[in-house]
């Protein structure tokens, strides 16, 4: 049996790719950093919540301990936990600001990333799975066709970036492991007031069609709901 540990997993994306890879069988690990309210989804959905706040060293390194003594091992870790920062406007912008959104979803990934490595590499097929965006995608965001050049979202489009890049550092870094990123599109979900035209269903195409791949399928690639595009 499959199991996966979801950050974020409370509601939206992450919520959703919990509901539909319980569905394919998988056990799923509901990661939160509302105690309630990821009980409370974990509960609704049939998973377990684990406690875990990307943005602090001791609470991602006791989920781990947490998963190491119940499951002892993962197959497959989705990165999903995110925030967007301030939108519109880059002239108020500040160090803190830049801080704040990068702590969560770069930082966070590394933090979670170093801290589950050693129950990925306990799986026969080790599976990480980065939620980015086509918001750091430079031919996307200067495409006037795509909804993602009309958006200024300085630091979220810039965090998504970096974290594109850092997949394939990972990729390249750990053979051992399928590291990949996946592009949820434009999707309705509290992170943009839901105001996207994908459902979260849709949404998360990307996210489960990584996450139930056959061994061999390929690291270092990003992925959007219609199949495999190229880095850029």
């Amino acid at each position: 049996m499959t199991i996966t540990f979801i950050t974020g997993a409370n509601k939206g994306l992450g919520h959703e790719t919990a509901r539909r890879l319980i569905e394919l069988g998988h056990t799923v690990l509901v990661g939160a950093r509302d105690p309630e309210k990821g009980a409370r989804a974990a509960a609704a959905l049939g998973a377990r919540f684990v406690h875990i706040d990307v943005t602090d060293e001791a609470s991602v390194a006791a989920a781990a301990a947490d998963v190491a003594d119940h499951e002892g091992s993962i197959d497959v870790l989705v990165n999903n936990a995110g925030i967007h920062g301030p939108f519109g406007d880059p002239t108020a912008l500040t160090g803190a600001d830049a801080l704040s959104v990068f702590d969560v979803n770069i930082a966070g990934v590394v933090r979670t990333t170093t801290a589950f490595l050693p129950l990925l590499r306990r799986s026969p097929d080790p599976v990480i799975i980065n939620v980015s965006s086509g918001m750091g995608s430079l031919a996307h965001t200067h495409d006037p066709s795509r909804a993602e050049s009309s958006v200024i979202a300085p630091l979220y489009a810039a965090s998504k970036a970096a974290l594109t890049m850092l997949t394939t550092q990972y990729a390249k870094a750990l053979p051992d492991i399928r590291v990949n990123a996946a592009d949820p599109g434009y999707t309705a979900t509290d992170l943009n007031g839901h105001s996207g035209p994908q459902t979260v269903t849709e949404g998360t195409d990307a996210i489960v069609g990584l996450a139930t791949e056959k061994p061999g399928a390929g690291s270092g690639r990003f992925v959007d709901r219609t199949g495999e595009i190229a880095w850029s």
